[in-house]
């Protein structure tokens, strides 16, 4: 247990850094409405981005996702780990249940950590990094965005977006579980008896966070613009069905393409996000676990070489 969160932390921290400049450009794109369209599409969006406000642009709001790693990977880690333990022996549906439920419980750190997230990477779009650095803004950083929004809304104004960021991640972590066992499972079939080599294990970890965040990704859409709803002081939605009702109806908005902006930042970026946060997790897992005694006690499942991936980010 204590293992298992040690590297989930690093390898989340790995992930961190690795994604959150697509983050910042899924974000972008979709919060964008149509009476302001500023990116063209994934592309546009970095070049954009760097061109204006340098490539620590991309990396706005990185300390909310950071601070609130640790929380995040304590609990799915915990939670998965002993779900999982009530089971005979994993299987696909069994680590699905375990993920799910790990998902659903992480939401209490991750909601308000995303709302602050969120927050940061909006404002000051289109700016220079010297005008930005220089002129106020709504938020100085993740932190102050947090104190600032419980300050003016209270607890309740921190989890904005609660029910949309419980409809995504409970589905998603299970079909992230669940894909990551059978891609891991798959690949052990065609070399039995042997350890998974360090390129099968990117490969499985790479493609359960691709098909985790297609699951649910029109939610992710909805929850991101609940969540940047209100900062100018306006609420333009009045809750989850208004917004998507809205968002649906918005002058070239294509319909339902509109729950669907960002995508390709997003799949770019959860490929090389997991690959990365994967090897982190297994390096450290497999050197920890090779200096220590192996005892019957211990569940043969945590000793297997494709380990959990972490929380965050997927």
């Amino acid at each position: 247990m204590a293992l298992d969160f040690v590297g989930g932390c690093l390898g989340g921290f790995a992930g961190v850094v690795v994604g959150h400049p697509f983050d910042t450009v899924k974000v972008r794109l979709q919060t964008q409405g149509a009476s302001g369209v500023r990116y063209r599409g994934t592309f546009h969006c970095f070049s954009k981005i760097i061109a204006q406000e340098s490539v620590l642009g991309l990396y706005k709001g990185m300390a909310s996702p950071l601070v609130g790693l640790t929380f995040i990977n304590a609990i799915v880690f915990g939670v998965q780990g002993n779900v999982l333990r009530k089971f005979e022996k994993p299987t696909i549906l069994s680590n699905f249940i375990a993920g799910a439920t790990a998902g659903g419980l992480q939401c209490i750190i991750c909601c308000p950590m995303e709302l602050a997230k969120t927050r940061v990477q909006i404002q000051g779009q289109g700016e220079s990094r010297k005008y930005y650095s220089t002129h106020s803004h709504a938020y100085k950083g993740s932190i102050d965005c947090i104190t600032k929004i419980y300050k003016a809304e209270g607890i309740r104004g921190c989890y904005r977006g609660m029910s949309t960021t419980l409809l995504r991640e409970v589905p998603s972590f299970g079909v992230y579980f669940a894909a990551y066992e059978f891609f891991c499972s798959t690949l052990e079939k065609r070399h039995p008896g042997e350890h998974l080599a360090l390129p099968a294990l990117l490969i499985a970890g790479g493609l359960s966070g691709m098909c985790s965040w297609m699951s649910t990704y029109p939610v992710d859409v909805i929850k991101s613009r609940l969540q940047a709803d209100g900062v100018n002081g306006v609420n333009h939605y009045k809750g989850i069905i208004d917004c998507i009702v809205k968002s649906y109806h918005e002058p070239h908005s294509g319909g339902f393409a509109v729950f669907f902006r960002g995508l390709n930042s997003t799949l770019l970026r959860a490929f090389p996000v997991n690959a990365a946060t994967f090897a982190v997790v297994t390096l450290f897992l497999r050197y920890a676990r090779n200096s220590e005694p192996r005892t019957k006690s211990v569940d043969e499942h945590l000793y297997s070489d494709h380990v959990p991936l972490v929380a965050e980010p997927r």
